[in-house]
């Protein structure tokens, strides 16, 4: 007899199409039939070891959150609540072009240090690998959800090239299509960049081109934070999408927002650049949080010349009185790299997070409002957090505009992604609320995409990018990662006051068959494991 019929579930099953009612059933963690309006044909219906009642629930694939950094919390924390309750199955990590393999312990080092705001600093972490395949079978011991992983070309570049802002020789070129050749082979999906994070900022598009083209070979694709979200935006969408299709490579835009006052009501703009490429064949596809701020780290504002050479030429930099104006001017007139080229305005940085408990007093502020509280200029205030906390302060960053995430999410290639940094006292709502807020926010409330385009774009169109075969929908021999959630009261508990509170209205969420949601709250199954790179 099988393991667990769903009975009774409003299926929505990840392809758009309508919903039905059905028995589920499901055993030896995937789905063995699909009995549906089976009470009302008055049939034979499934039989189980455990029946499930979904009368009131929809029944769906599990969320894939296509842009996580949990790189460090899968580990941390096996109960990883903050996305198993909001019904995701499947997260995609080493984003940004930053993460822990490929390293060595050179690179290892600077690499924790250079993302402690993202991932903490983890000290609590046995680093017990270096390789991506190395790293893959770590989270095969047993994690909460899956994981699938992206090459970091950053990371690779610090390894093959350092953190000097350079070309790299031909020599370290052939070193890096090495690295990312044996990381896809080893198992990762794909190849992410952050070019607006250092080292991989220093990456000519001759480079990123012929790494793309490796990329490609494995039937992977490419996942740029690319150089602008601020004054260059469009630009910088357009390079990506002419890098990718030189390259041959399929491409994924990470948080493809439109931010800052010169973006305010674009997104249009880059939606009719997004469409004359896909009608002229392009691959492409991109993800979205739906949330106006963004999160980053209070570093990453800096100019990309006072970040080379790594974390410790920034302290050094930032210490040194000349060179500290130096960056100053870039932030505040001249508008830095790291700030999207647009001049920071400090009123829109609120700390989310440090380092060192002795100065929690920030979190919760903007830069603006604990420099007045100080009576200094905010600058003075940024500088003397980042040389305090050793670079480790996050922030949320207010430049978003609402109009741009609502026409961006109802693009017929958007997925969804949380981005979501889950450290720090008070991190971005987005890490515990993207996909119910998805389901309650956007669908329920407002109307923005129907129920079964949602449940499309969490689910099947990230599969689809992701070439699994197996997953996205609810189909017989699909894997079970499933989710019952109830549409009228599924919404966010998160908000920016109160950022780490659970979602409601998801009562349960399956990953390969195993309860990891049960009567609204976390077993303690650890049914998760790495999900690899299918071959094209």
């Amino acid at each position: 007899m099988e393991e667990l019929v769903i009975r009774d579930a409003d299926v929505v099953d990840g392809s758009g199409a309508d919903s039905y009612r059905a028995d589920v059933v499901v055993d030896g963690g995937r789905i063995v039939s699909i009995v549906k309006e089976a009470a009302a044909a008055g049939c034979q219906r499934p039989k189980a070891r455990r029946e499930l009642d979904a009368e009131g629930l929809v029944l769906s694939p599990g969320f894939v959150d296509m842009h996580a950094h949990s790189d460090l919390a899968l580990l941390r924390d096996p109960d990883h609540g903050a996305k198993a309750a909001q019904g995701v199955t499947l997260e995609v990590i080493g984003q940004d072009g930053l993460s822990y393999a490929p390293v060595d312990d050179r690179t290892l080092g600077e690499v924790r240090r250079a993302i402690a705001g993202w991932n903490g600093s983890g000290d609590d972490i046995d680093f017990d690998w270096r390789t991506v395949g190395e790293y893959l079978d770590r989270l095969d011991r047993g994690i909460a959800v899956n994981a699938a992983y992206l090459v970091p070309q950053g990371t690779v570049r610090a390894l093959a090239v350092g953190w000097e802002d350079r070309e790299a020789t031909p020599r370290e070129l052939d070193r890096m299509r090495q690295l990312v050749a044996e990381g896809m082979e080893q198992g990762a999906v794909g190849m992410s960049s952050g070019l607006t994070y250092t080292p991989g900022m220093y990456a000519r598009d001759a480079e990123l081109t012929e790494l793309c083209r490796v990329v490609a070979s494995y039937g992977g694709y490419y996942c740029p934070h690319h150089r602008s979200y601020g004054a260059g935006a469009l630009e910088a969408y357009r390079e990506m999408v002419a890098l990718t299709r030189e390259a041959g490579c399929s491409l994924h835009l990470a948080h493809a927002t439109m931010n800052f006052g010169v973006n305010k009501g674009r997104a249009p703009e880059l939606l009719a650049l997004l469409d004359e490429a896909l009608a002229d064949g392009a691959d492409i596809s991109l993800d979205t949080y739906p949330y106006t701020p963004g999160c980053t780290t209070l570093a990453a504002m800096l100019p990309s010349w006072a970040s080379e050479g790594g974390p410790e030429r920034v302290v050094e930099r930032l210490a040194d009185d000349g060179t500290a104006e130096r960056i100053r001017h870039d932030l505040e007139v001249t508008g830095s790299d790291g700030c999207h080229g647009v001049p920071i305005e400090w009123d829109t940085i609120e700390i989310s997070g440090v380092g060192d408990p002795a100065l929690a007093d920030y979190v919760g502020r903007t830069v603006q409002e604990s420099a007045d509280r100080r009576g200094e200029a905010p600058w003075v205030t940024a500088r003397g957090l980042l040389l305090a906390d050793r670079l480790a302060p996050t922030i949320l960053q207010h430049v978003g505009h609402e109009e741009n995430v609502r026409a961006i999410m109802r693009h017929r290639v958007h997925t969804g992604g949380s981005d979501g940094i889950l450290q720090g006292a008070k991190p971005h709502p987005r890490a515990y609320g993207t996909f119910p807020h998805y389901l309650g926010h956007y669908v329920r409330e407002l109307g923005v995409l129907s129920l079964q385009e949602c449940v499309a774009h969490l689910t099947s169109r990230p599969a689809a990018r992701l070439r699994l075969p197996d997953r996205g929908l609810v189909r017989e021999g699909y894997v079970a990662d499933l989710v019952l959630f109830d549409p009228a009261t599924v919404a966010a508990g998160s908000n920016f006051a109160e950022p780490r509170v659970l979602p409601t209205g998801i009562p349960y969420v399956l990953v390969d068959g195993r309860f990891v949601i049960e009567d609204g709250r976390r077993t303690d199954a650890l049914a998760g494991r790495a999900v690899r790179r299918t071959p094209a």
